[in-house]
């Protein structure tokens, strides 16, 4: 098996849409501006919280009001209506019970930390890493190279899960092999429906790096 497991938050770990679309519509709604597009709330849904804002307010004079509100929003309000992912908690268990190390790299950045107490998950996870923690946020692999040289692991040694265009993309300039989560039309080295597919992936032959493996 694979000795490292980074896991995103956003559609992986956490059912957050529901979250997001309140807390996003919330800042909208403060400055008397309309609810979020279809198309917005797909942006907002993978974004770092700075470029959401800068999306919904673009062109808008009060954008740096806007982002000090968003600073400054307690984001527990929004937390109740996230939903841990079917069996997330039992397998995150499972590998660390097998002396796994267990990562977050996400596009969020301040709320990480509350949504993690909230589900008592912190003592799980090895290493955390936030859009506060690099440069560039994903696509760009900062992320993921940060887990890999704190956790001392290669990028061989580990596997990323994640739901998103970036997650892939990420992952693929940081050399991980890449798992996409409920998202067939991603490019990537598994495909799985549930979390308790994870704990039977086994490291592929060198060589096939990011095969297409479509299990639909």
């Amino acid at each position: 098996m694979f000795n490292c497991y980074i896991f995103d938050c956003d559609g992986v770990l956490f059912d957050s849409l529901q979250a997001n679309i309140e807390f996003y519509n919330y800042l909208l709604e403060s400055f008397g501006k309309p609810l979020m597009t279809p198309e917005q709330i797909h942006y907002i849904h993978m974004a770092t919280a700075e470029e959401s804002v800068d999306y919904l307010f673009r062109n808008d004079p009060r954008r740096e009001k806007a982002q000090q509100l968003r600073l400054n929003t307690d984001y527990h309000r929004f937390i109740p209506y996230m939903k841990l992912a079917p069996g997330a908690r039992e397998v995150l268990e499972s590998l660390k019970d097998q002396g796994k190390k267990l990562a977050i790299c996400t596009n969020r950045s301040t709320s990480m930390e509350a949504i993690l107490q909230q589900f008592d998950l912190e003592e799980l996870f090895d290493c955390v890493v936030t859009a506060l923690d690099v440069k560039k946020p994903k696509p760009d692999p900062e992320g993921l190279l940060l887990v890999l040289k704190t956790l001392n692991t290669s990028p061989e040694e580990a596997l990323y899960i994640g739901d998103s265009p970036l997650d892939e993309e990420a992952s693929r300039l940081a050399g991980v092999p890449f798992t996409a989560y409920r998202c067939p039309d991603l490019e990537a080295d598994y495909h799985i429906d549930t979390f308790e597919e994870i704990l039977s992936l086994q490291p592929m032959t060198k060589g096939v790096r990011h095969a297409h493996i479509n299990r639909y």
